[in-house]
């Protein structure tokens, strides 16, 4: 595994030992950031269910300002941290050891120009949870962009306020790219 293109591009990443966890192959991020190259310069991102931190750490390479990493088990927080280091975006990325929904919950300001949301494939609810929480709304930038990463045989249902413009397939994934109405301000 290794950043695709940018600042940091042919750094290798390391994946957390287990099947906890599932890091964006090479497929999927050249995909999804071949959509999102327009957005990325001076961004500032959220990766939530950061794993190893693929989808943050291309994002920093490619030209974002800022990511903010949120990541629970302690394997993947060891290969996150690793792969901070070894790209050099320390100064860039905030790592914050919670729970997705917990840290969601305290998140009291912010203005976030992509979000990335990859939780476990079968945990269908917590995707929903995620997508729905009043905090997630608010804490986007006017124009941001919300990422889910879902298998096609269980897809989530969306919240009413968030508009799904775009649909990526890759082999059993879908990568869904949605604005949410309302933000900033959750009306």
């Amino acid at each position: 595994m290794r950043i695709i293109a940018g600042e940091a591009k042919g750094r290798t990443l390391v994946a957390p030992k287990g099947s906890g966890t599932r890091p964006a192959t090479d497929r999927i991020r050249e995909a999804l950031f071949a959509i999102l190259q327009p957005d990325l310069t001076d961004a500032r991102v959220l990766d939530l269910f950061a794993g190893a931190g693929t989808m943050g750490l291309e994002a920093l390479s490619r030209g974002a300002a800022h990511a903010t990493f949120v990541e629970r088990g302690a394997p993947a927080l060891d290969a996150l941290r690793r792969n901070v280091d070894a790209t050099r975006f320390a100064d860039g990325a905030e790592i914050v050891n919670a729970n997705v929904v917990g840290f969601l919950d305290r998140l009291e300001s912010a203005a976030y120009d992509i979000v990335f949301v990859d939780p476990p494939f079968a945990d269908v609810a917590v995707m929903e949870a995620t997508l729905a929480h009043p905090n997630l709304r608010r804490a986007l930038a006017p124009s941001a962009i919300v990422v889910a990463r879902v298998l096609r045989k269980h897809p989530p249902v969306l919240p009413a306020f968030a508009q799904l413009f775009r649909t990526r397939r890759i082999g059993e994934e879908d990568l869904l790219f949605l604005r949410y109405s309302g933000v900033g301000g959750g009306g």
